[in-house]
Order: C-alpha cells, then sequence, then structure tokens
C-alpha cells in the first residue's frame, strides 16, 4: 500500500523473507525516520531499488506508526501542511499524484456534485 503523510511518501509490503512483517520502503531516507525510530530498526539502504531505503518491521508496529500519524494531524490541508514538513519539491510531487489520481475520479457523479474540472 502506499501511505502519504506530513513526513513523507512509503510503500508498505509483506516482507518476502518473513510473511509476519512489513517492509516498509521509500524512495527518500526521511520518509522512513520516524518509522525506524519507532520500530528501533535501522533504515536499510539498497542503492540501485526503486525505493532504496527500508525498514523491515512487524505490523504491530506499524499500526502504532500509521495510528500517530492519525494521531498528530492537525491540518485541513494536507498539501499546505506538507509545505511547512517537507517543502515545496515534495508539495509539487503530491500535485502530481494529485493529478494523475483526478484521472480516475468518478466524472458522472463528481459532474452532478459541480466537482469536476477539466484539468487537461
Amino acid at each position: 500500500m502506499w501511505i502519504f503523510t506530513e513526513t513523507g511518501f512509503v510503500s508498505a509490503v509483506v516482507s518476502n523473507q518473513d510473511p509476519t512483517k512489513m517492509m516498509v520502503r521509500a524512495r527518500d531516507k526521511k520518509s522512513l525516520m520516524d518509522l525506524s525510530t519507532l520500530s528501533g530498526e535501522d533504515i536499510l539502504e539498497i542503492p540501485n531499488r526503486d525505493y532504496p531505503y527500508r525498514v523491515i518491521t512487524d505490523k504491530k508496529t506499524l499500526k502504532t506508526w500509521m495510528a500517530g500519524m492519525i494521531d498528530i494531524a492537525e491540518y485541513s490541508n494536507f498539501k499546505s501542511r506538507v509545505s511547512v514538513t517537507r517543502g515545496g519539491e515534495f508539495v509539487r510531487a503530491l500535485h502530481d499524484v494529485w493529478a494523475v489520481m483526478h484521472d480516475v475520479t468518478d466524472t458522472a457523479k463528481a459532474k452532478k456534485n459541480s466537482l469536476y474540472y477539466d484539468y487537461k
């Protein structure tokens, strides 16, 4: 699963070496710092991979980390908050993700609710 938080972006998958563990991967080290601290696990660096940084942890710790991200959420606009915590370059990437995901909007429903905008 992909998880975007105010501290970064991670991809969490079941570890192929231990199905009771989760491999949480990131493209930048900062996205894994809080999870590494919470879990007590080192951030592994594997160069030349799609996600070169990884933390392997148990599912309970990942759930605790995710709940913590919910607990600290005090913003009403995610991208505005991330501009403070991660900066403009990260927010530009979030805008790109938002725009691509807009392409899968249920357009009939969105048009009915006046939420559909043609961004192309």
